[in-house]
């Protein structure tokens, strides 16, 4: 199995734990992810330590506000490692807010011209803002990995773009009835999972901490929603984040 989105980085102490009982369930490889240019050193580091954990490097909308975001040349460097594996996250947030719309767009402009310049996935996180998350990849012609998927409405569009869909923890959520819905409609070549560890526990651990391990348990919500054996969906994954992030 493969964790396509876990945030190593906000643990790096337990890491090696983590990986640890990931392995334990079954979990072979991690995509670990940067949010800043600190962070993305960080994630290096994990990966580096061990087999198995790649990294996902980008400067998240969050930070479109801050100097951050004009630190684009350090992350096409260190993009350079050869366990960085994927341009991201990046993406759109109505949420929460930290910063402008206008701001977020040249930040989310921004990774889209690393990716394609690297020829390197990319990772989009999208909050609430799927009409102009759908506007900023239209011209992309990359790989896009829709990660945390959270917009039934954004099904369709993902669908004909070809895009991955990465399911989380909320996935196995009581309220989550539209979501598991929207994760059969997607083809079997373009699902992935993941945790997006520490956060998002699934059931029945909400409200713990998250981690690696625990992708089993929305492995089994996504199979018994789709009508697959949890093994085979597994497996569909795990193939399905090699050619994703072009993993051996």
């Amino acid at each position: 199995m493969t964790d396509s989105h876990a945030h190593l980085d906000a643990c790096e102490d337990d890491a090696s734990a983590l990986v640890e009982r990931a392995r334990e369930a079954g979990v072979t490889r991690i995509v670990t992810i940067g949010t800043g240019i600190d962070s993305c050193r960080t994630a290096l580091r994990i990966a580096e330590a061990h087999e198995g954990v790649h990294a996902a490097l980008g400067i998240d909308p969050h930070r479109a506000a801050t100097p951050e975001a004009h630190r684009i040349d350090e992350l096409r460097e260190l993009l350079a490692h050869p366990k960085a594996i994927a341009v991201g996250e990046t993406g759109l947030d109505t949420v929460r807010r930290h910063a402008t719309p206008a701001e977020q767009r040249r930040l989310l402009d921004a990774h889209l011209e690393l990716a394609e310049e690297l020829e390197l996935p990319i990772v989009i996180h999208n909050r609430e803002a799927d009409a102009e998350a759908v506007s900023a990849l239209a011209a992309f012609r990359g790989t896009v990995v829709l990660h945390c998927f959270s917009s039934a409405e954004l099904v369709p569009v993902a669908v004909e773009r070809g895009y991955y869909v990465s399911f989380a923890g909320n996935v196995t959520y009581a309220n989550a009835a539209a979501l598991r819905s929207a994760a059969t409609t997607i083809a079997r070549d373009r699902i992935l999972v993941e945790t997006d560890s520490p956060y998002l526990a699934p059931l029945p651990l909400r409200g713990r901490p998250n981690e690696p391990a625990n992708i089993v348990h929305t492995l089994h919500v996504l199979a018994e929603a789709r009508g697959e054996s949890f093994d085979d969906l597994a497996a569909m994954t795990d193939s399905n984040a090699t050619a994703a992030f072009a993993l051996s």
